[in-house]
């Protein structure tokens, strides 16, 4: 039966250069905080986890994963247009190796932000942290592929980082530290300052192709919205205006570092705050009935662990919820918010 085996073989091989041929980019590189973390902070000592039920509802094989969705995230539906696989594994989770994350990895850590004290308040994986495993992935992505190969790969990979949010809610408003050291837009310009020295770090270890995410409008997070007594549970806009002012010196950082460094394209995806705010205040436009609480257990409080299985309130249906649990979008709203910005990523990295 050789001679049936032997074609099957060559057919196998020629399906997988025709697959290498399609994908867009080599690899899907992520950096970043829970909104793009696939499963590292389940390996870590933190209170901020999410590997367990009801999280992971709608994820293949409906198991938790670490992801904080009730299904996947952004970086899964840009790896998967982009080519490559429908979802980006972690880089500590102990199921994968090295072979896994030739084609996409994950350093991002759910609680951190481009200031290390952000990362401090749940003991979470600081950004210094995230590019020492990047560092460690080269060198193991080198004795795997070759050195030539994970050149190559690291080169023409696509970064994806989305970072921010805790910064501004999880530290600077919450916890005195920062306020005593500067007002909120000597923090803005402190942490773009951080974001700068973060991208050329990047661009020194050989990241080309980036594609950084602003924040989003953060003050119409279920989370703010339940504490907001004084303005009727509606957003914060005090928040989202720092948003918005943080995108514009963010963008201002982007445009510096495209004309100064050779051969670096980075993409600011700014435009998300917008259409974000846009699905917040017209959900039924994108085919959602309900945008100020969340799915999960009461929608105004709860995530992480207390956002449990058992809790008989948790919605049936989170199709019809823009937020899984009071921080995080259900995977509907991941899915939409990718699929606005993936023909901007494709053309711009093209």
């Amino acid at each position: 039966m050789a001679y049936i085996y032997i074609p099957w073989l060559l057919f196998s091989q020629i399906l997988l250069q025709v697959a290498k041929h399609e994908a867009k980019v080599p690899a899907l590189i992520v950096f970043g905080d829970s909104t793009v973390d696939s499963g590292n902070n389940n390996r870590i000592k933190t209170l901020l986890k999410s590997n367990f039920k009801p999280y992971g509802r709608h994820f293949a094989g409906g198991q938790p994963t670490g992801r904080f969705s009730n299904g996947r995230v952004p970086p899964d539906f840009i790896s998967e247009a982009f080519g490559l696989k429908p979802f980006v594994p972690a880089y500590l989770d102990p199921n994968y190796g090295i072979s896994d994350f030739v084609t996409g990895v994950c350093f991002a850590s759910a609680g951190t932000g481009y200031d290390n004290a952000t990362s401090d308040v749940l003991n979470v994986i600081p950004l210094w942290k995230e590019v020492e495993y990047y560092k460690e992935y080269k060198a193991k992505l080198r004795a795997h592929v070759g050195h030539h190969k994970a050149r190559e790969i690291l080169t023409e990979a696509l970064y994806v980082i989305s970072l921010g949010t805790n910064d501004f809610l999880e530290n600077y408003y919450l916890l005195p530290r920062r306020q005593v050291q500067y007002t909120v837009q000597q923090y803005q310009d402190f942490l773009v300052g951080l974001a700068e020295n973060f991208m050329r770090e990047l661009y020194s270890l050989g990241a080309r192709k980036i594609s950084l995410t602003g924040l989003p409008p953060m003050g119409c997070l279920p989370l703010q919205r339940a504490i907001n007594f004084m303005g009727h549970h509606d957003c914060v806009e005090e928040y989202n205006n720092v948003a918005v002012e943080f995108n514009v010196k963010l963008n201002n950082m982007v445009a510096k570092l495209n004309q100064e460094l050779p051969g670096y394209r980075v993409l600011f995806t700014e435009k998300v705050y917008q259409f974000v705010y846009q699905m917040i205040r017209t959900p039924s436009l994108f085919g959602f009935d309900v945008a100020e609480v969340a799915c999960c257990s009461t929608g105004r409080f709860e995530m992480s662990y207390l956002c449990s299985e058992p809790n008989p309130y948790t919605c049936k249906d989170a199709n019809k919820y823009m937020f899984w649990d009071a921080f995080h979008p259900t995977e509907k709203t991941n899915k939409i918010v990718s699929n606005y910005l993936i023909p901007d990523l494709l053309q711009f990295f093209n």
